[in-house]
């Protein structure tokens, strides 16, 4: 019979992670998402987070990387395992409507020619930004992270940030180490400015599952 959820009980990040795959249905594997309510306010620039971690299991997907840059970055884009390299070819392909990647990088020389694809990769959220590292000389490098694990944030208008940990797949102990791993990466960037508590709430959930809620004292 289906556990039900508790949606009062609050758990630590491992309950959360057993629960989680314990109660999915979905006959793919489903990714699982944590939903963190901060006490900050994204009107104000200093509140607006926005960054970067590295799941130390990764993400269970494989991660489309589009780099776009000069030709002699195209070979170490290739190298590190880039699934679309170019310039002015991508950029007519994206202006196009082509969108089918999940990351895009570009080394700060193009992005005067990427910036025309603002208003086809910035509602995705796909625009390279220097903030999350997808606007650099290091392609390859850039490469490699995002493809062993390497996810960026952002809060969104309500304060929220939503981020996948993992599939349903993983034992709980792996999302768990995910999860603890993007939260403490948000404690480490707390605004100053926030004022009041900040970590207001956790939840755990899996594609079509209920929210689990997380005790937000165990993130320390």
């Amino acid at each position: 019979m289906e556990p039900k959820v508790n949606r009062e009980k609050l758990h630590t990040l491992e309950e959360a992670m057993a629960l989680v795959r314990e109660i999915n249905t979905t006959k793919f594997n489903a990714s699982v998402d944590v939903h963190v309510r901060l006490g900050v306010d994204p009107r104000k620039p200093d509140q607006s987070l926005r960054g970067t971690v590295n799941l130390p299991n990764g993400t269970g997907k494989i991660k489309r990387v589009a780099v776009f840059c000069t030709p002699d970055k195209v070979q170490e884009a290739l190298d590190a395992g880039a699934d679309h390299v170019g310039l002015e070819d991508l950029i007519q392909k994206v202006l196009g409507g082509w969108t089918d990647v999940d990351v895009v990088i570009a080394t700060p020389q193009v992005m005067a020619q990427v910036g025309r694809l603002g208003r086809v990769l910035g509602p995705r959220n796909l625009m390279p930004n220097p903030k999350t590292g997808t606007v650099t000389l290091n392609v390859g490098e850039a490469v490699a992270d995002v493809k062993s694990g390497k996810i960026a944030f952002r809060v969104d208008k309500f304060g929220i940030i939503h981020s996948s940990v993992g599939r349903v797949s993983f034992e709980p102990e792996k999302l768990a180490e995910n999860a603890h791993e993007l939260l403490s990466t948000l404690l480490r960037m707390k605004p100053s400015s926030a004022k009041g508590t900040y970590m207001k709430s956790i939840t755990v959930a899996s594609t079509m599952s209920p929210g689990i809620k997380v005790d937000p004292k165990v993130v320390r």
